[in-house]
């Protein structure tokens, strides 16, 4: 098993090199250790590396010496412990590419720690959503996000408007706080306590689960806006609903009317 820590733990009176034979601490054979050194080095481009230590190195270059000390053993299972959480967002997602094709071409089972719903959308095939210590859902990347199953898991994979819910058919929920019955596409279960709808899936054209609205207020970030609204019926002491609309979709009035597919009304349960 080889463990990719969060802080990557190099030995900084080491070089790169001897980091990495630190992987190897068991093997006697000295050609081979070396062999497994030129083969991880050239297959995380650090060969030019070699011979510096890991205060001249960048925060990839780093990440990728404390990865090759732990392929160069030839783990069968590696466990990396939120392995981008000390990089800045360009490095994160440059790494995130670069990590992604490696584990690929090593074709090998990896369990990945992070706290970053995006992360984990972009290198896990399979996702187990944790809590108190207990899996609260474990199914294939795609279909958690498209069912998250629990509210504790909708919040995770980013989920911003939830609300408590009630059944009120087979496919039918009852909002209380928002004033409204929600048709789903998914069946409704009978424990069912809350309902998910994320930012992004309101539409002034949908005329399935659409209802007056009004505008609470607005946010810009760099390329979306957060508008935030209630529907007609809701109190105004409940909380107001996300709607994130790319700039060059922002409406130029408020639309009077919002609606949502059946398809992204999320039933959840609690844990």
């Amino acid at each position: 098993m080889g463990y990719l820590f969060q802080s990557y733990a190099l030995f900084p009176n080491m070089t790169v090199r001897k980091n990495i034979l630190c992987g190897l601490h068991g093997e006697r054979d000295r050609a081979r250790r070396e062999d497994e050194v030129a083969r991880v080095a050239q297959l995380l481009q650090l060969t030019d590396l070699l011979e510096r230590r890991p205060n001249q190195l960048s925060g990839g270059q780093a990440q990728r010496t404390a990865l090759a000390r732990i392929l160069v053993s030839h783990p069968r299972l590696r466990m990396l412990d939120d392995p981008f959480s000390a990089l800045d967002s360009h490095l994160r997602m440059r790494l995130q590419w670069e990590l992604r094709e490696l584990l690929a071409c090593l074709g090998q089972s990896t369990l990945l720690v992070t706290h970053d719903r995006n992360e984990a959308y972009h290198l896990c095939g399979e996702i187990a959503v944790m809590d108190a210590g207990r899996i609260l859902a474990k199914k294939p990347t795609k279909a958690l996000f498209a069912d998250p199953g629990s509210v504790r898991a909708a919040q995770i994979t980013g989920c911003k408007n939830i609300a408590r819910a009630r059944r009120a058919g087979e496919y039918e929920l009852d909002v209380p706080d928002w004033g409204i019955c929600l048709t789903t596409a998914l069946p409704v279960p009978d424990d069912v306590t809350a309902v998910g709808i994320r930012a992004h899936y309101f539409n002034p054209k949908t005329g399935v689960n659409s209802a007056p609205v009004r505008l609470v207020d607005q946010m810009e970030e760099p390329f979306e806006w957060i508008l935030t609204f209630r529907w007609e019926n809701q109190p105004d002491d409940s909380s107001a609903i996300w709607w994130r609309v790319p700039k060059d979709r922002k409406p130029a009035q408020f639309p009077q009317m919002l609606g949502i597919s059946p398809a992204n009304v999320l039933p959840l349960r609690e844990p």
